[in-house]
């Protein structure tokens, strides 16, 4: 076990008889979690990038028509920079804790 591996490597020898306080699917419920969580810090850094470059993109194209639809019909013109938007509020809202797993559940 992954776990059982990095207990014994940080606290010596009490690592390995730790394990017996849990069942196997704890261990690996655990593991998981903790990937998971790891892989979503390293999503983090380039979701922010991504909405950098998008707010620069914004930025940059202030004069930049473009067309829209709602409901499969044409809405009114706006620019590109305005039609960024919703998506850079969206990352944003994300990286500000939406997906972040806190413990407990």
């Amino acid at each position: 076990m992954n776990i059982e591996a990095r207990l014994t490597e940080r606290i010596g020898e009490a690592g390995r008889r730790l394990h017996t306080a849990r069942s196997r699917n704890d261990q690996v419920a655990t593991d998981f979690r903790l990937c998971v969580r790891d892989a979503i810090d390293g999503l983090d850094g380039q979701i922010a990038g991504l909405s950098w470059r998008w707010q620069s993109m914004r930025r940059r194209s202030r004069r930049s028509g473009c067309r829209v639809f709602t409901h499969l019909q044409t809405a009114q013109p706006v620019t590109f920079g305005h039609h960024l938007l919703p998506y850079v509020e969206m990352l944003s809202r994300g990286s500000r804790g939406g997906w972040r797993m806190h413990g407990g559940g």
